[in-house]
């Protein structure tokens, strides 16, 4: 604070007060800095302007004391009194000259800058004092933890060591050619992948998504157990090498149905089986067991663009052929390949890229291999149900009971999931009764004929042909017959102009299993539309004509006998009743846009 034109050190610097002192007795004159010379004429003029500085202060002290009546005159936090002196009986500084205190004006004066913040500072405490004190006092819950001899609650050492986990970025494609980059750590396996992605692409979670190994530059393929780490099998990718994101309902049908799988006269077993299926996968995945699969295949020699027929014999300690018919003698087994440091892939196309003998071509590869061709193990099978035996049977022998694991888990958690996956329902089902709103009151159709009538009634109300026309004279926009040619193509199991190698292609991809279906539009007929079904491994067309019948169309899969209005319709009846098909309809083939 400045007095009378005075900078604000003129009240801490004692050196400046004892001077002031001396220079209130001799007069104003003398109140020039020191070691500066008067000038007599200057003052004789400037001595009418002259402020009687003892009624300042009294005018300041008791301004002062008006505002802050708290702050006393015997603060004991103002740091020197007058002239330099000490509080609390400290010793003055060495060096200071030690004089009485004189009585004048600024004896008065004690306070500064520090007391006007010790004042604010005061009443904030006050106020936060009395906020405190308003608010209800809150019982310690755990007064034993607050003593100064109780332990500690989490005893040092107990806690592990944070670790940062480290992460990476995975880069993955839909089968429509889109791509997404995922921000995954480095301890992810394929499942929590894959359900990551399920979540983000806003699909079903039917524990049939896989993640595929995809090579392009070799032309093979091959899904991920669900238990391996994407990380770990990234790095033996090459950089031309990419992940897919797309659905394998066959991943663990062969525990389903094994005997599908392994047909008897591929299969020998160390020990006599009773034909059961669970006995057949005990086998499997006793480790300690040692079944072994046989056959004839097409081997492609390393190095060589020639296929020869031979015998073949896997077992857990790895791929042999015989050089001797059907041998299995140990001096005419030949070892090719091992189990532990090798991965089944599946050909994609190899009659155009190997001159493979038939389509039903796959490879044994090793993790360290990554461009080269040439070292790959080229098989070959007769037919589908050939090659799945021998993928299937070198998955289990590898992997064991880890895949047993992995498709157990799914089952394992719906039960503790069943309660929140399913909807609440606030009243039960068998409370609800059919009612007739038509007249001026509700009523209750007790006649169950009346009820079926009139549930068939109002579901198929939309389908009908309206009559009402537009101003033009043309049909409305939304005439549902209009709506019935067209509302197909917004369902996933639709997939539109495909040729049938393409349809073929897709449902080979996604798992040869029963039920397993498309419809696309087709080629011969413009008008009509193909359904692509696999059954025992093998794939069939159905072909979906149109029929007209009083104005409206129809469609139908056995010349006309069974009708439907639409598609949605036709697929949805054929998933409840197998019909003239060979088997209902159960899986769809799907496309996901990443």
């Amino acid at each position: 604070m400045a007095l009378a034109g005075c900078p604000d050190s003129f009240l801490h610097r004692p050196y400046y007060q004892d001077q002031a002192e001396q220079t209130s007795a001799q007069g104003t004159g003398a109140l020039a800095a020191p070691r500066l010379p008067t000038q007599p004429g200057r003052l004789k003029s400037h001595q009418e302007d002259d402020v009687d500085l003892e009624t300042l202060m009294d005018d300041m002290n008791t301004s002062l004391e008006s505002l802050y009546p708290s702050c006393s005159m015997q603060s004991d936090t103002v740091p020197l009194c007058q002239n330099g002196q000490h509080t609390r009986g400290q010793p003055p500084p060495s060096g200071s000259k030690s004089h009485q205190p004189q009585v004048s004006p600024w004896q008065k004066v004690q306070r500064s800058q520090p007391v006007h913040i010790l004042a604010v500072r005061r009443l904030q405490e006050e106020d936060q004092q009395f906020r405190t004190s308003s608010l209800p006092a809150i019982p310690n819950p755990f007064p034993e933890l607050c003593g100064p001899k109780s332990p500690p609650a989490v005893p040092p050492g107990s806690l592990p060591p944070s670790q940062d986990v480290a992460k990476q970025d995975v880069k993955v494609f839909g089968e429509d050619g889109t791509c997404k980059v995922v921000e995954i750590l480095t301890d992810m396996t394929a499942r929590d992948l894959c359900q990551l992605l399920v979540y983000k692409s806003h699909c079903v979670d039917d524990n049939s998504w896989a993640l595929v190994e995809h090579h392009p530059q070799l032309g093979i393929e091959r899904c991920l157990e669900d238990h391996e780490l994407v990380v770990q099998v990234e790095s033996t990718m090459a950089s031309e090498s990419k992940f897919l994101f797309r659905k394998n309902y066959a991943k663990y049908e062969f525990f389903k149905n094994p005997t599908t799988f392994f047909p008897e006269q591929m299969v020998t077993l160390c020990q006599q089986s009773n034909g059961s299926q669970t006995h057949l996968l005990q086998i499997f995945l006793n480790s300690s067991s040692c079944p072994e699969v046989q056959g004839f295949l097409h081997v492609k020699e390393l190095g060589r663009k020639s296929w020869k027929k031979l015998y073949m014999c896997l077992r857990r300690s790895g791929l042999y052929c015989s050089t001797k018919g059907v041998s299995k003698e140990p001096r005419h087994l030949q070892f090719l390949a091992d189990l532990e440091d090798c991965s089944v892939f599946s050909l994609i196309s190899g009659k155009k890229q190997y001159s493979a003998p038939t389509d039903y071509g796959f490879c044994i590869k090793t993790n360290k291999l990554m461009h080269d061709s040439k070292e790959l193990r080229l098989l070959c099978a007769e037919d589908e149900q050939g090659r799945t035996c021998w993928m299937t049977a070198f998955r289990l022998l590898k992997y064991g009971v880890l895949l047993y694991q992995s498709y157990r888990l799914p089952q394992q958690k719906k039960p503790l999931l069943s309660s929140f996956s399913t909807p609440v329902r606030s009243v039960s089902e068998n409370s609800l009764v059919a009612m007739d709103f038509s007249g001026q009151t509700g009523r209750v159709i007790e006649n169950p004929a009346e009820a079926q009538s009139a549930a068939l009634e109002e579901g198929h109300a939309w389908r009908k042909r309206s009559t009402r026309m537009n101003v033009l004279g043309s049909q409305s926009p939304l005439h549902p017959s209009t709506l019935s040619t067209v509302i197909h193509r917004t369902q996933q199991w639709f997939h539109g102009r495909i040729s049938r190698e393409e349809s073929h292609r897709i449902i080979k991809q996604q798992g040869l299993v029963d039920g397993l279906f498309l419809l696309r539009d087709s080629q011969s007929n413009p008008k009509a539309f193909v359904l692509t079904l696999c059954h025992h491994q093998k794939i069939k067309n159905f072909q979906i004509l149109p029929y007209e019948e009083d104005g409206q169309m129809f469609f139908s899969l056995d010349d006309g006998n069974t009708r439907f209005s639409d598609l949605i319709q036709l697929v949805d009846f054929y998933q409840l009743n197998k019909g003239v098909l060979p088997c209902k309809l159960k899986h769809h083939c799907i496309r996901v846009a990443l």
